[in-house]
């Protein structure tokens, strides 16, 4: 049981750091991690919003101080979001359909990592605000209910728009990442939740990871195969949620 739960923080440092270092919460990651510990859905979502607040937050700052957020692109997301994802976290969804829930959403990241690349500046678009809006609502439900942040839906999107590049998709899906899981949070307090015992400890934990990859990430530290391992990791939690009873 010890070492069971030494390699759940080796392995929870190396998700926050990982998802940190390409400008991401970790909510996806997190989740993942937990579902293959099989822990239940309802520590896992308030859990992996908390440890989202700490580790986007390190994310956005890195990126931001680099001149890479978009405001303009940004609010209409947020916008519509922050209330539908308030809305979601008080939603209770049965434990066999959160998983698959989980599952599908799950091999989003897993493409965007293997399929999506840098957008070249002269193929960019403008923003366009009633799909934003519209995008970001969807979103935002979406992250309440299962307890993420979002940006492992709106990265793919943004890029698959080129609306952004990478740099620029990182600061806004970080700022996106914080305020879902704030309203996350807040519907989940509201419907009511008991704080597990360990979840300081994996804040603790997160918080170093997810500083050590904002600072490596931020410095244009070699991603690609980091990204290749996160999207099998990903992959195999995908599996385990989806089709097995575990």
């Amino acid at each position: 049981m010890q070492e069971s739960f030494i390699l759940f923080y080796c392995l929870l440092f190396i998700v926050a750091f990982l998802y940190a270092s390409v400008g991401h919460g970790g909510a996806s990651g997190y989740l993942a991690l937990m579902a293959i510990f099989a822990i239940s859905p309802a520590i896992m979502k308030p859990t992996a919003l908390l440890l989202n607040l700490f580790v986007s937050s390190t994310s956005f700052i890195q990126f931001y101080r680099g001149g890479h957020f978009k405001w303009k692109t940004f609010w209409p997301f947020a916008l519509a979001s922050i209330p539908l994802s308030f809305i979601g976290g008080m939603m209770a969804i049965e434990s066999s359909i959160y998983k698959r829930i989980l599952g599908v959403l799950l091999l989003i990241p897993v493409i965007r990592f293997f399929f999506f690349k840098n957008t070249d500046p002269k193929d960019f678009k403008p923003s366009n605000i009633p799909l934003s809006l519209a995008i970001g609502g969807v979103i935002g439900l979406l992250s309440g209910m299962i307890g993420i942040g979002g940006g492992i839906i709106l990265s793919p999107v943004l890029l698959l728009l080129k609306w952004t590049d990478q740099k620029q998709t990182a600061a806004i899906s970080a700022a996106f990442i914080f305020v879902n899981s704030v309203a996350g949070l807040g519907g989940q307090l509201i419907k009511g939740f008991d704080f597990n015992s360990h979840m300081l400890a994996y804040v603790g934990v997160a918080f170093i990871g997810g500083i050590c990859g904002a600072y490596f990430g931020a410095l244009k530290f070699p991603q690609t195969v980091l990204k290749n391992v996160l999207a099998c990791v990903l992959a195999l939690a995908a599996y385990k949620l989806l089709f097995t009873h575990a």
